[in-house]
């Protein structure tokens, strides 16, 4: 079963990323970072703002990543919510 983060995006409703078959996050600039895919999708997610730490975000999401993975498998949606506002999640 497929499990997803819960993320809050400003102005607009929580979007549900996935953590299944993740081959790497990549942060791309100071407010982009990149999920990748084994099946080659893409999730972007964009900060509001730049991060205060270099890989602060990515690191972030990595670890609830791998805290909604360790949870009961009927738990399929997972919360996350990052300090700083996220404007964006675009999923390709």
């Amino acid at each position: 079963m497929d499990k997803f983060l819960s993320i809050p995006v400003s102005g607009a409703s929580n979007a549900l990323v996935s953590v299944a078959d993740v081959l790497s996050i990549t942060r791309t600039s100071t407010t982009v970072s990149v999920i990748n895919y084994l099946s080659g999708n893409t999730a972007t997610i964009t900060l509001g703002s730049a991060e205060a730490a270099t890989n602060q975000f990515r690191d972030s999401l990595q670890e609830a990543m791998i805290e909604a993975l360790a949870t009961s498998w009927t738990d399929v949606v997972f919360p996350y919510a990052f300090a700083k506002d996220i404007s964006s999640i675009v999923i390709a």
